[in-house]
């Protein structure tokens, strides 16, 4: 009988609590209990407080490839595809996030442009990073949660399309999404690696372009952590049949000069007018040669960046995000109205040597354009204006930072943060280097 016993325990379903203890104790889990996290969480029979405590396990513990695998399967089973629209080739960049990075704004109707399909399914923001889908919401009436046929429309139509997961695409992944927001387990390689390609998955796509930030601003903030990271969504990607690239770029300080959800739109427009900061613009030109490249446009990515910079000023491509938000219902504008603007100046001279950017994130939390919890609304016309960078050298009473606030008090709330996140020391610095190498 002990033997019956034993045999029957063997096969007998783990409990959610069991799962949560075998990734807590350093266990492998199989797809089967994978599966069952996943369904019961979107089901609805495994709470919150359980999803969050397998997934802190995770965070601590960490996954194999396999695990990775089975998670971003499971993830992207739960619900539904979306359905080719067009004969064009499917494309679609994605970034792990960080402070002023609207490049989503700049890719999809870039690459549109070159007769692709490009339907990015993207998210709000996540901890300190701003989520591309607040960043468009600042133009008012855009319609960020599109149907599938609504998506297959305008795909047809326009050629890209940035819009929320629905309900029917990852729903997993939605809801896991928002729960890592406010549970701290934001940071975990194979939750980050399962939620960028469950969705990526579940539109179809022939190539996916991800760039993966590091740095102080970043989820990922050492260099080789991102390395983790970029292999892991390679292999992943490779797994279950989605030609990955990826690039490493520098998030040790914001990328661009905005930071904050109608500024950082602006600087898109700016960028897709032949103007805007290099760095942002550079990044961008790389991002869309790596997809021509992989879907062989082009012999050489010096030739395909060539042909990306010819585009970029051709004014087609901002043409394209204007009928792009148009089409979703939004009222487009060269230029968002932003908050009235405060300038934070240097008490002394010396050299930027380093620039917190956890610390501008919270300030940025803290004017009201970000959430610190979940459901939390956003004011888009707030922000900051980085007036310096790395290694520049400063004068006394140069001004460093620009606030958008909505009052002199709430700029001067935060003015001792912003102070405090950007040091400035006596010994000259070199720049930092965008881009590092795989």
């Amino acid at each position: 009988s002990g033997l019956i016993l034993n045999v029957v325990s063997l096969f007998a379903p783990l409990t959610p609590l069991a799962i949560i203890a075998k990734k807590r104790d350093q266990g492998e889990l199989d797809a089967a209990e994978i599966e069952t996290m996943i369904d019961g969480f979107v089901g609805g029979t495994i709470p919150d407080y359980q999803m969050s405590a397998w997934a802190m396990a995770v965070l601590c513990r960490g996954m194999s490839a396999d695990e990775t695998a089975a998670l971003t399967r499971a993830m992207l089973a739960s619900g539904q595809q979306l359905q080719r629209a067009t004969d064009r080739p499917r494309i679609d960049k994605h970034s792990t996030g960080g402070l002023g990075d609207k490049t989503s704004l700049i890719l999809a109707p870039l690459l549109a442009c070159f007769d692709f399909d490009v339907p990015m399914l993207s998210g709000r923001g996540l901890g300190i990073t701003g989520g591309t889908l607040d960043k468009l919401e600042a133009y008012p009436g855009y319609n960020s949660q599109l149907s599938q046929p609504q998506i297959a429309d305008q795909l047809r139509r326009v050629g890209c399309v940035i819009s929320g997961a629905t309900d029917e695409l990852a729903p997993a992944d939605r809801r896991l999404y928002s729960l890592r927001d406010v549970t701290g387990t934001v940071p975990s390689i194979p939750l980050i690696t399962s939620s960028i390609l469950s969705k990526k998955l579940a539109a179809r796509l022939d190539a996916l372009i991800v760039d993966v930030k590091f740095g102080s601003a970043a989820f990922m903030r050492d260099l080789p952590r991102a390395r983790e990271l970029a292999e892991s969504l390679r292999a992943t990607g490779q797994r279950l049949g989605l030609t990955t690239r990826t690039l490493l770029s520098d998030m040790n300080q914001p990328l661009g000069r905005m930071v904050g959800n109608a500024c950082e739109a602006n600087e898109a427009v700016a960028v897709l007018e032949s103007g805007g900061p290099s760095d942002v613009r550079h990044l961008s030109v790389r991002l869309a040669a790596e997809i021509l490249l992989s879907q062989r446009r082009y012999a050489s990515l010096d030739t395909a960046q060539q042909a990306v910079l010819s585009m970029l000023d051709s004014g087609q491509p901002r043409q394209r995000l204007e009928a792009m938000i148009t089409s979703q219902g939004g009222q487009f504008f060269q230029r968002l109205p932003t908050a009235p603007a405060y300038e934070v100046c240097a008490a002394g001279s010396g050299w930027v040597q380093a620039i917190d950017g956890q610390q501008l994130g919270m300030t940025v939390i803290h004017l009201g354009g970000g959430r610190s919890r979940l459901g939390d609304t956003i004011d888009p016309s707030v922000g900051l204006e980085m007036l310096v960078r790395v290694g520049d050298a400063i004068e006394p009473r140069q001004p460093l930072v620009r606030i958008f606030a909505r009052s002199a008090q709430a700029a001067e709330a935060v003015t001792p943060a912003l102070l405090a996140a950007i040091c400035i020391g006596s010994h000259p610095v070199a720049p930092l280097p965008l881009l590092a190498d795989n």
